[in-house]
């Protein structure tokens, strides 16, 4: 008897383009939410978009509050949760890079409420994805939360943020190669189970980015919008398989396991664009995919070595040895990489 079921749980919206942060409320409005808004951003975004979704809120009749966070904690998800508690909030909005919109969607998903999501920065698919990622102490927390009803991304803003964070986007895309290559492993070998068609699309996803590494290019606008469809693109495969596996693989548990051990850390999608030169060389050998990786990295000035990260190449060999260590996901590194194999593969790289 067939049983097999599944619950995806998908953005109702997404507005993409120029000019749409002014649509905010409008797209909020389909959804029938009820209740005050409470605006969760930080500093630089507060200034960048946040004022302007609240002020949106305000000119329709609405009265928002506004919360800034200033670090990616626990603690900041229980300071906005008691925030929201307090003024009886009806449903949340985080407006800013990573660290305000993974707050927010943790603290929404605690709450029971809806989140709407309107990123200031295209630097990594958290934009739209169930899952936030929280830092605690020298270790990064992936926890699951709900998908947001929404997602209000405005290129014009994404294409003033700082570049770095645009390229970091477009690595943690890109590294979607062997995230998706790791989970068809774990599929043979462990049987885990694999969704073919959110496998597709996050490879697809991949490709998109390399095939159109060349034309993208600090600020022009075309590029902001080719980055965040991909990053939408990504969210929402996460979203079909239920997990984070068609967007994160041993790339990611490298990156993971660089933040415990570099004294200080790159940004996370250009650690695991770098996770991903190397574990691509695992999968396929010296004539693989790597460099196709390596080199649409490098044409987006993303970094492709340690130094390229500011890490020490030492750091690089702990964490390629060490990383399997990270979680129970099965990928390419298996039980582990010994000290002599990860150097051969950061020395034929380049990586070091």
């Amino acid at each position: 008897m067939f049983e097999k079921s599944t619950w995806i749980r998908l953005p109702r919206n997404v507005v993409v383009g120029h000019g749409v942060l002014d649509q905010t409320v409008e797209a909020i409005d389909e959804l029938h939410l009820t209740g005050r808004p409470l605006v969760v951003t930080s500093p630089t975004p507060r200034e960048v978009a946040g004022d302007r979704v609240a002020e949106g809120f305000a000119a329709a009749g609405t009265d928002p509050a506004v919360t800034t966070v200033e670090t990616a904690s626990f603690g900041a998800v229980e300071g906005v949760v008691a925030t929201a508690e307090e003024m009886d909030a009806g449903f949340l909005v985080g407006v800013g890079g990573g660290k305000a919109i993974d707050i927010t969607k943790m603290a929404a998903d605690e709450l029971g409420l809806g989140f709407v999501s309107v990123p200031t920065a295209a630097s990594h698919d958290g934009i739209v994805s169930g899952r936030g990622s929280v830092p605690e102490g020298d270790t990064r927390h992936s926890v699951a939360a709900e998908p947001p009803l929404a997602v209000v991304a405005d290129t014009e803003v994404l294409a003033e943020a700082p570049w770095r964070l645009t390229t970091a986007g477009c690595a943690d895309i890109i590294s979607n190669y062997t995230a998706v290559k790791d989970w068809q492993l774990a599929n043979r070998l462990k049987n885990v189970e694999y969704s073919e068609y959110a496998g597709a699309l996050s490879q697809m996803t991949a490709e998109m980015l390399v095939e159109n590494s060349a034309s993208i290019k600090q600020g022009l606008e075309e590029s902001a919008w080719i980055v965040v469809k991909a990053l939408v693109s990504s969210g929402v495969a996460m979203s079909i398989a239920g997990s984070s596996r068609p967007a994160s693989g041993a790339e990611h548990l490298f990156s993971h396991q660089l933040d415990r051990l570099a004294e200080d850390p790159g940004l996370h999608g250009h650690q695991v664009g770098v996770g991903s030169i190397l574990t691509e060389y695992l999968h396929s050998g010296q004539r693989g995919e790597w460099v196709d990786i390596r080199d649409a990295l490098a044409s987006i000035d993303a970094p492709t070595t340690a130094a390229d990260l500011g890490i020490d190449p030492e750091t690089v060999i702990e964490a390629l040895t060490t990383a399997h260590r990270i979680r129970d996901r099965y990928t390419i590194l298996g039980d582990g990489v010994s000290e002599a194999a990860a150097r051969e593969v950061a020395r034929a790289t380049g990586v070091i």
